[in-house]
C-alpha cells in the first residue's frame, strides 16, 4: 500500500507539493476542555503514509526502522516503511475473535532487546478470543509470545503466557506495553459494566481478587485493573498485595484504560474514557486506587454521581429505560455523590478533559467528551523545542492530539493542554519516531468526530490511515 501524495491529501485540504500546515487549536468546546486557545508557533508538515488498513489499533516504532502496526479487524500485525507506506505482514492470528467495535487484535509489545543480539527476539500481543467449546460463546483476552524472525520478517511459534482474562462487548482495553523493570503492562476494561447496554452488570473495578480464586487461576475480579505481568505470565514477586492478596493486579478503578506509556524515571502514566465527562490522564502508582465507578475524575461532586443500576429496588434494573446520561434517574436506582468515596489510597488524576458543573446538561455527543485513543510521550531535547517533557494523547472524538508539558518531577501536569494536527479523523494511537520530531498516527476506518469546524460527522478523511506530521523550523 503506498503512500497517498500529500498534494491530493482531505479532498484539499493540503495544496502543492507539500503544505506546511499550523498546529491550529480546535475552537470546538475548548472552554469544557481546558485547552490553551489560539495557534502554537510550531510548524509541522503532514504526510498520508498509507491507508486502506483494516481498522489499525496499535502503532509503534520498531528497532528496524518500521511501524509495527496491530489491525483490530484485519487480525494483522503489520510492518510498514515510513518512506514509501510499504506494508509487509508479519503475523495473521485468523482465531482472533472480532464481533464489536472494540475486541479483535489490540495491543503490542516489542521486547526491549528485539533485534539487539541479545537472544530476545521476541513480541507480546493481546487479543480476545472464543473460551468456549461448542455453539456457546465466552469472550476472553490473552497475552501471546511471538519469536520474530529477521531473515524472513515472520512472527512465529505462538505461545500464550496468561489467559482467559475477562472481556464482554464493551470497555476491552488492552493496551499492553514492557516497562523499564522488564515486567508487562496491560490494561482491561471494566466490561461496560453499569453503563449502556450492560448497565444491569455490576460494574467490579474496585473489587480485588481473593487468595481462592488467584490460587485456582480464576482472572474474573481483573477488569477494571492495570496488571504487571512477567514475561512468563506469572505474577512478579514485587507485585503489591492488596487486602492481603498478591495478584497480576497493579492499580485499580479503572474505566476504559486504552492509553499506557513509560516517562522519565519509570514513571507510567495511563488514559481511560469517562462517562461522558471527566476523560483522564492518570500518573499510575503501584496499589494504586483510581475511583472508578465511585469517581469520575476529581473527587469533586461536579456533575459525575455514582448510579448503581444493578442494585435498582424495587424495580429490577432489567425494566428500566436504558440511561444515557440525561434527565433524572430513575428513583429506583441508588445514588451516590463523589465524596462519599473516601478510600485511603485514592489516587486523583493529573488531567481531565470536560470536568463539567453540575448545572451544566450532560449529553451523550462528541462535544462532552475527547475519547482518548491512546498516550506517549516525549522526552528528548533535541526534539520540538519546548516540548521536553509532554505526555501526547490522541482524541479520537476530535480528531486531533493534546500535548500536556509535564513538571520536573513529573508528577504534574504544567499549564492547559495544547491543541495540534487537526483533521477530520479518529486518532486512535501515535508513535514517536527517533528523532522526537516526526509523529505517526493511526486512524480509525469510521465512526463519530469533529469536523475542521466542530461540527459532528461520521465520514472520516482518511480512513484506515497512517499519516506523519513532521516537525519543520521556524
Amino acid at each position: 500500500m503506498p503512500p497517498r501524495p500529500a498534494a491530493a491529501f482531505g479532498g484539499g485540504l493540503l495544496r502543492g507539493l507539500v503544505a506546511v500546515i499550523a498546529a491550529l487549536v480546535c475552537a470546538a468546546g475548548a472552554a469544557g476542555v481546558g485547552a490553551q486557545s489560539g495557534s502554537p508557533p510550531e510548524r509541522f508538515t503532514m504526510r498520508v503514509v498509507t491507508q486502506g488498513l483494516d481498522a489499525p489499533w496499535e502503532i509503534t516504532w520498531g528497532p528496524d526502522g518500521r511501524l509495527w502496526v496491530t489491525e483490530r479487524r484485519g487480525r494483522r500485525v503489520l510492518r510498514v516503511n515510513p518512506a514509501d507506506g510499504t506494508t509487509a505482514v508479519a503475523l495473521v492470528i485468523p482465531e482472533a475473535h472480532q464481533s464489536v467495535t472494540q475486541d479483535g487484535l489490540l495491543g503490542l509489545a516489542l521486547h526491549p532487546q528485539l533485534l539487539k543480539g541479545s537472544g530476545n527476539d521476541v513480541v507480546f500481543v493481546a487479543y480476545t478470543y472464543d473460551d468456549a467449546p461448542g455453539p456457546a460463546f465466552v469472550r476472553r483476552m490473552a497475552v501471546r509470545r511471538y519469536a520474530y524472525d529477521a531473515a524472513t520478517g515472520q512472527l512465529a511459534s505462538p505461545a500464550d503466557v496468561l489467559a482467559a482474562l475477562p472481556v464482554h462487548d464493551d470497555h476491552l482495553a488492552g493496551r499492553l506495553v514492557f516497562g523499564p523493570d522488564g515486567m508487562l503492562y496491560l490494561s482491561l476494561g471494566d466490561e461496560g459494566s453499569n453503563f449502556g447496554g450492560n448497565r444491569c452488570n455490576l460494574n467490579h473495578a474496585l473489587d480485588l481478587p481473593t487468595a481462592v480464586e488467584i490460587a485456582a487461576k480464576n482472572w474474573t475480579s481483573y477488569q477494571g485493573k492495570i496488571l504487571r505481568i512477567a514475561p512468563d505470565g506469572s505474577i512478579p514477586p514485587d507485585n503489591p498485595t492488596l487486602k492481603g492478596v498478591r495478584s497480576h493486579v497493579f492499580s485499580y478503578g479503572h474505566r476504559n484504560p486504552q492509553g499506557l506509556v513509560f516517562g522519565p524515571g519509570g514513571r507510567l502514566y495511563e488514559s481511560e474514557h469517562g462517562p461522558d465527562v471527566d476523560d483522564e490522564v492518570n500518573l499510575i502508582e503501584s496499589g494504586g486506587n483510581y475511583g472508578w465507578p465511585r469517581v469520575a475524575g476529581y473527587r469533586d461532586d461536579k456533575s459525575y454521581v455514582y448510579a448503581n443500576w444493578s442494585a435498582s429496588s424495587p424495580t429490577p434494573c432489567a425494566s428500566l429505560p436504558q440511561g444515557r446520561g440525561v434527565g433524572p434517574l430513575p428513583a429506583s436506582v441508588p445514588q451516590q455523590a463523589e465524596s462519599s468515596f473516601q478510600a485511603p489510597d485514592f489516587k486523583p488524576p493529573l488531567q481531565t478533559f470536560f470536568t463539567l458543573d453540575a448545572s451544566t446538561e450532560v449529553q451523550r455527543r462528541p462535544g462532552n467528551t475527547i475519547a482518548p485513543g491512546s498516550l506517549d510521550v516525549v522526552t528528548s531535547a533535541s526534539g520540538v523545542p519546548g516540548w521536553n517533557t509532554s505526555l501526547l494523547l490522541p482524541a479520537m472524538l476530535r480528531g486531533l492530539i493534546y500535548r500536556m508539558a509535564l513538571a520536573p518531577d513529573g508528577r504534574s501536569v504544567v499549564g492547559a493542554p495544547i491543541e495540534y494536527f487537526k483533521t477530520t479523523n479518529r486518532y486512535r494511537d501515535l508513535a514517536v519516531a527517533p528523532d522526537q520530531r516526526t509523529f505517526y498516527i493511526v486512524t480509525d476506518n469510521d465512526g463519530r468526530t469533529l469536523d475542521e469546524k466542530g461540527t459532528p460527522v461520521r465520514t472520516v478523511a482518511n480512513p484506515g490511515a497512517i499519516l506523519e506530521f513532521k516537525y519543520v523550523a521556524n
